[in-house]
This record gives structure tokens, C-alpha cells and sequence, in this order.
């Protein structure tokens, strides 16, 4: 047997399987849109109130009530915020690199599982599509098979084109949602991110402008003679 009739014993399996495979793929795209919706919506965050009240704090100088407004919540943004307010001590520096590594680190929680998305959007119309060509050559041989057959014959192939044609719309059936959700959860990041970015800039600058009102302060040397 040559390589060419065991390609061809392959494709006679027909498009059933892909539609099966199919069916599969979309109880994962389901089940990754279901666990990322879900997790947004338990990590909802008031960046501006919150920013506000940590705003208070850091100018009165309460870093540790600014750590307790933050540490309760496990939300992106309060965590990346808490490391960088365990820093405080060591200077802006420190607390603006804790910040950026925090942030990194947190992340990858945000797109979890968002690139297998991304993944099945792109390809399963192709998975449909090869599913549609294997049965039109199935159903191409059928014909040859048959063709003393009659109406009845020809009536059956056509039958199985059509059958072969579903797999086209089943992968796109999978794709276009799948498609749809990792553009709206990948927007959901970007926005996440965002927040952290603004969060962070603002207890950089606090600390910041309180480390040069602190350094103004200092008395000049002509002063202390």
C-alpha cells in the first residue's frame, strides 16, 4: 500500500470526527469566556475613589492605613498597589520597581488562558474547512462507486456534500464568538492595566513631592552657623 491510498483511507473517514472535534473546541472556548467574565467580575476595582483616599493618606503621611484600604481586596491593582506601599521605606525607587514587578507578575492572572482563545478564533474555521474537504472527497468517491446507481445514487452523494459543508459553518459557528470574546477580554486587560499604571504614578508622585518638600526643608548651611 503506497503512501498516497493510505492518505486516501484516511480522508474516506469523512467529516464526522471534525465535527465532533469541533463541538469539543467550543465547550473550551465556552468554558474560557465563562471563567474570564467571571473572573472580571469579581475583580471590579474603583480606581478613582480609591485613588482619592490613597491620595488622603499618603499626604498625611498614613502609609499604613493606605496598606490597609488596599490589602483587604484581591483585586490587580490593590495588589500591585500593597507592594509597592511595603516599600515605602527604602524610597520612590523601590517602591516604583516593587510596583513594576508586582505588575508583571499579576499579569499573566489577567490573561490567563486568553492566547488558547485567541487560538480558536484564528483557526477553527480552518478545522472546519478541512473537515468540509474531507467529506467532499469522501462523498467524490461515493460517486465513482455508484455511478450505475441512478437519481438514488447522485441523490445520496449530494447529500453527503451537504453534510460536509456543515463543518465550514460549525467552525465558524466556534470562531466568531471566540474571536468576539478575546477582543473584549483583552480590552478588559488593557483597561486593568491602565488603572495600575494610573494607581502607580500617583504614589510615585506623592512620595516623590513629599521626599522634595522634606528635602526643601532641610536648613542651609549659612543657617546653621
Amino acid at each position: 500500500m503506497n503512501i498516497t491510498t493510505k492518505f486516501l483511507s484516511f480522508t474516506l473517514l469523512g467529516a464526522e470526527w471534525v465535527l465532533w472535534l469541533l463541538i469539543g473546541l467550543s465547550c473550551v472556548s465556552l468554558a474560557i469566556m465563562i471563567e474570564r467574565a467571571w473572573f472580571f467580575f469579581t475583580h471590579n476595582f474603583d480606581a478613582v475613589t480609591i485613588g482619592e483616599d490613597l491620595k488622603k493618606l499618603l499626604r498625611a503621611g498614613k502609609v499604613a492605613d493606605a496598606r490597609s484600604l488596599v490589602k483587604s481586596s484581591n483585586t490587580i491593582e490593590a495588589i500591585v498597589v500593597d507592594a509597592g506601599l511595603a516599600e515605602v521605606e527604602r524610597g520612590p525607587d523601590a517602591v516604583g520597581e516593587a510596583m513594576l514587578s508586582a505588575k508583571a507578575r499579576e499579569r499573566l492572572r489577567l490573561e490567563r488562558n486568553l492566547a488558547v482563545l485567541g487560538t480558536l478564533g484564528n483557526n477553527t474555521p480552518f478545522i472546519g474547512l478541512f473537515g468540509t474537504v474531507l467529506g467532499i472527497i469522501k462523498a467524490s468517491h461515493d460517486l465513482t462507486q455508484t455511478q450505475g446507481g441512478g437519481g438514488a445514487a447522485a441523490s445520496a452523494v449530494m447529500s453527503g456534500v451537504f453534510e460536509a459543508l456543515v463543518a465550514t459553518a460549525v467552525g465558524l459557528m466556534v470562531a466568531i464568538p471566540a474571536v468576539i470574546g478575546f477582543n473584549y477580554f483583552q480590552r478588559r486587560v488593557r483597561a486593568t492595566i491602565s488603572r495600575v499604571d494610573s494607581l502607580a504614578h500617583l504614589i510615585l508622585c506623592e512620595l516623590k513631592g513629599e521626599e522634595a518638600s522634606a528635602a526643601g526643608k532641610k536648613p542651609s548651611l549659612s543657617e546653621v552657623k
